[in-house]
């Protein structure tokens, strides 16, 4: 496992954690709320994927993308009147996307040192 990374991968579980559950605190159902949970779970699993896979940069991309769609989520479901949980989302979702982009850094690093700690074992030099 990579040690000098695995610090994102824990702080992406936490923060997907406290997107997921940020409706206990702003009160927001429905739609947006949803939305919400899922993208927070979604982070979760994205971290749980980059902790078994070190090299792997599909979780990292994906954590990037799901902390953006989180950013963006206030504007395209309309919650923007609600400032506690549209300040849930943008800032939530901008920690995901950071530590979405540098665990991407690491897990080219990662990738380059060792081949075996993504998905697929790549042969270089052959054709």
């Amino acid at each position: 496992m990579r040690e000098e990374a695995r610090w994102t991968d824990l702080a992406l579980v936490a923060v997907g954690l406290a997107l997921a559950l940020s409706y206990l605190w702003h009160g927001m159902l429905g739609f947006g709320g949803g939305s919400m949970l899922v993208l927070g779970v979604a982070a979760i699993v994205a971290a749980i994927l980059s902790l078994t896979r070190p090299g792997a940069v599909s979780s990292e991309i994906a954590a990037i993308a799901i902390g953006t769609l989180a950013f963006v989520l206030p504007w395209a479901v309309g919650f923007t009147q609600e400032p506690v949980a549209a300040w849930t989302a943008w800032i939530l979702g901008a920690i995901i996307a950071g530590v979405g982009v540098y665990g991407l850094v690491m897990a080219v690093k990662a990738r380059r040192r060792d081949p075996e700690l993504a998905w697929t074992q790549h042969v270089v030099g052959r054709l």
